[in-house]
């Protein structure tokens, strides 16, 4: 029968190791030379150790939970990452807690707080400082998704930049238009910075002088019907076409351009990013970028779970997962074939 009254602390200094040490000995995770794990193992026999269920988790310092902080959860973007998290953590048994800072003041304290009740934490890029997230990178395994942080901090993203070159790029050689404007706000956002810096690299790679700034707006459907009361109030500066930093923007100006009676795509164009579900949907479906926005999370919650199974390895190299480019009717192509034919 084990001594329940030796603790986990005192076959650490026994053996000469630390207590982590121990625990990946007495779990069989994670890597250990075989002197330490034959000092360990020695003192464990010796003394008849065997560690508890409670004891185990704090020595490993597992929780059995990861966190995710976004800023928000408005929209069908945070919901899908949800679920892509939660693909790779359910089957690993870790619980999933989600942290809302709604840009709150406090949300570098809210952030390290949670630290203290998770294994492993995803953080959206921009939503805590740098300062804040290389603090919590030295007490948990960290991610940055959707964005980039510090080099040493291992980060998962898409190629934002050169997706939104290939579309812009469509509207100003394929179909020779030339009043584009950019809607949705660079700052505190990594990716819609990247969205921008691409929409302005197809303008120079086409020789055409793009707009100063962007119409910045949030990142919701009824910011993009405000965008569009703004855009289309003067007919005269009416833009040819909307390039939107996300789906829900594009909704929502495809909503406010229809119902001031302009016609998509013949008046203006309208364009998207993310390829969420009711782009599809609207009428004219929308052109967009398809990023796997579900692959994103699940591949920063693989990143976290190896991490927190080889404590004290080193740091994963960040992974930009690629998007794909969806012509649909609102840029004004046709997605499908002519019909034709003799008749009858």
């Amino acid at each position: 029968m084990g001594n329940s009254r030796v603790t986990v602390r005192e076959i650490a200094r026994l053996a000469g190791v630390s207590v982590a040490t121990v625990s990946r000995v007495s779990n069989g995770t994670g890597q250990v030379s075989e002197e330490m794990r034959r000092r360990v193992l020695e003192a464990i026999e010796k003394h008849g150790y065997r560690p508890d269920h409670l004891g185990r988790a704090l020595a490993a310092r597992r929780h059995g939970a990861l966190g995710l902080v976004f800023p928000g959860l408005s929209g069908p973007y945070f919901t899908e990452l949800i679920q892509g998290f939660e693909s790779e953590a359910v089957p690993a048994r870790a619980s999933v807690h989600i942290l809302c800072t709604h840009l709150r003041e406090d949300s570098d304290d809210q952030v390290l707080e949670m630290a203290r009740r998770v294994d492993g934490v995803a953080v959206i890029g921009g939503t805590i400082s740098e300062p804040a997230l290389l603090r919590l990178a030295e007490l948990v395994p960290v991610v940055v998704l959707a964005g980039r942080g510090p080099e040493t901090v291992p980060s998962v993203s898409v190629d934002n930049a050169p997706a939104m070159t290939r579309l812009t790029r469509h509207l100003l050689v394929d179909h020779g238009l030339r009043r584009l404007v950019f809607v949705g706000s660079p700052d505190g956002s990594p990716d819609v910075s990247e969205r921008w810096a691409g929409f302005l690299a197809a303008h120079r790679e086409s020789g055409v002088t793009p707009p100063a700034e962007p119409v910045r707006v949030a990142m919701q459907q009824p910011d993009g019907v405000l965008a569009a009361e703004q855009l289309f109030r003067d007919p005269t500066t009416a833009p040819d076409a909307v390039v939107c930093a996300n789906d829900e923007i594009a909704l929502g100006a495809l909503v406010g351009a229809l119902g001031r009676g302009l016609r998509v795509p013949e008046d203006v164009v309208i364009t998207g990013f993310d390829d969420a579900p009711m782009a599809a949907l609207v009428t004219p479906p929308l052109t967009t970028v398809r990023q796997p926005v579900r692959d994103l999370a699940a591949e920063a919650a693989r990143l976290i779970l190896s991490a927190v199974d080889a404590p004290g390895g080193p740091a994963p190299d960040s992974i930009v997962l690629p998007t794909e480019f969806v012509v649909r009717r609102s840029c004004g192509c046709a997605t499908e074939p002519p019909t034709g034919g003799t008749g009858k």
